[in-house]
This record gives structure tokens, C-alpha cells and sequence, in this order.
């Protein structure tokens, strides 16, 4: 072999080290017990009860809003009022589409003005432009991250029934458990949070009367929350994720 030949595997095999170095040292770095909660959809009682209740314990959350179809009825979903209270209560608000669409069934455009919709009415509440963004019913389409990195989204939750690991997931695809009304699920989903694996909730209305398929009971829901108070988890928003999410997001993918 020529000497080039033989520079050349060298300097693979030196990336290829340097790769898993800083994949395992990422792993490292990210403690054990961190638990994100995410509340989708703008259900109303994420105003009336839940964020009492967090408050109440002091974990974090993100609430990833839109109109959705039935809007503005205020018996179900929050109005941008509400929203902004919750803001203002230190939770993080994070994009959900401005009307609740998949975002396969958009053009690149028509995605752009869904992502702008909710990023108007935050600005008009002065709430920050949000930087993570759910996907509807946990479609993605890889077609679309372009736009959704050109908009201001650093990471992006979908489905999967599985914890998320910074060091090896991309970031617009940080999976989720949602356990909805089974308490013993949402306790399987939380013990995953160890060894480098963080565990992400995604949870809609506690009760959501507009999709009972996907309700919560309060019951259900403060004894989740009295668990990891219990077991002693840190309990966080997306955005104060965002250390971990970054450093994965500079890893090829």
C-alpha cells in the first residue's frame, strides 16, 4: 500500500475515534433523572390545573400550542392570554403548528406561515420566539427540517415510546413516551431516565374533554408528579434540555 493509502485509513481511523469520544463523553454528561414533561395540543386545563400543580412541586414544562380545530372554545383550549400566564410563570412554550396539521400534507411554504402563525401571536403576547417544535400527531417528513431549522426550531418531539439519547438521536426527532391514563406506564416511562437516556413525557389535557382518547386524570397525573418528587428527578422543560440537545445536533446524523 503507498504511503497516501496508508494516510488516508489513519486519518479515518482518528475521526472515527475522535466520533466515539465525544458520543461517549456525551453520554456521560448527561445525568441521570431528568424527566422533560410536554403538554401538547393547548388543552385548557394545562391553565387551570396543571400549571398550578407544577408550580406547586417547581418542575418545569413545555407547552407546545395551536389553535386547534374547535378553537376558541374556552371550555377546551386555552386563549393566547392563557398562554402568555404561562409564560410568565417561567414555563416554556414551544411550537406545535398553527392548526394542529401534519406536516407531510404541507408544502415547504404552508409550513413556513403554520410555524409563523404560532411565532406571531408570541410575539404579540411577548413570548420568545419558540425554539422547539412537536410534531402533530407525531408525523415528520424529513423533507420539511430544512424549514423547520430555517425557523428558528433547534429540536423537535415526536413519538416512539422510547427514552431519548442525546448522544446517538438527532435532535428533530427526540422521541416520547405517552402513557395517557395508565399510571403504571407513565412510572415504566420515567424509570428510563439513566445511563446517558433521558425520559420525555408527552402528555395532552388533564382531563382533555376535547380528546378523551388521549385524557389524563388528575389522579393519574399528581401521582406522577408525587413519584418524581419521591425518587428525587429533575423535572424540565425542552429548553432546558437544550445543552444536550445541541452538542447531539452537532453530530452528523
Amino acid at each position: 500500500m503507498t504511503k497516501n493509502g496508508w494516510r488516508k485509513i489513519r486519518n479515518q481511523t482518528l475521526t472515527a475515534m475522535s466520533c466515539l469520544l465525544m458520543l461517549n463523553s456525551l453520554a456521560q454528561k448527561v445525568p441521570d433523572k431528568i424527566v422533560i414533561l410536554t403538554f401538547d395540543d393547548g388543552c385548557v386545563s394545562h391553565y387551570t390545573y396543571v400549571a398550578p400543580l407544577l408550580k406547586k412541586y417547581g418542575f418545569g414544562a413545555t407547552f407546545f400550542v395551536c389553535e386547534f380545530p374547535g378553537y376558541p372554545d374556552s371550555t377546551k383550549y386555552m386563549s393566547w392570554k392563557q398562554i402568555q400566564q404561562l409564560f410568565r410563570e417561567g414555563f416554556e412554550i414551544g411550537n406545535h403548528t398553527g392548526h394542529h396539521t401534519n406536516i407531510n400534507q404541507l408544502s415547504p411554504d404552508s409550513l413556513r406561515e403554520e410555524l409563523a402563525f404560532v411565532n406571531r401571536h408570541c410575539d404579540t403576547e411577548w413570548i420568545p420566539k419558540p425554539i422547539n417544535f412537536a410534531y402533530p400527531a407525531y408525523v415528520t417528513d424529513s423533507s420539511n427540517l430544512d424549514v423547520l431549522r430555517t425557523m428558528g426550531i433547534h429540536s423537535a418531539r415526536t413519538g416512539g415510546e422510547r427514552a431519548y439519547h442525546p448522544a446517538t438521536d438527532n435532535p428533530m426527532y427526540v422521541p416520547s413516551f405517552t402513557p395517557g391514563d395508565n399510571l403504571q406506564k407513565t412510572i415504566d416511562a420515567i424509570r428510563q431516565a439513566k445511563d446517558g437516556a433521558v425520559a420525555v413525557l408527552t402528555i395532552h389535557g388533564v382531563p382533555d374533554s376535547a380528546h378523551p382518547w388521549v385524557t389524563t386524570s388528575p389522579a393519574v397525573f399528581e401521582a406522577a408528579l408525587q413519584y418524581l418528587r419521591k425518587y428525587h428527578y429533575r423535572v424540565w422543560s425542552m429548553r432546558d434540555l437544550q445543552e444536550y440537545l445541541d452538542k447531539a445536533g452537532s453530530i452528523e446524523k
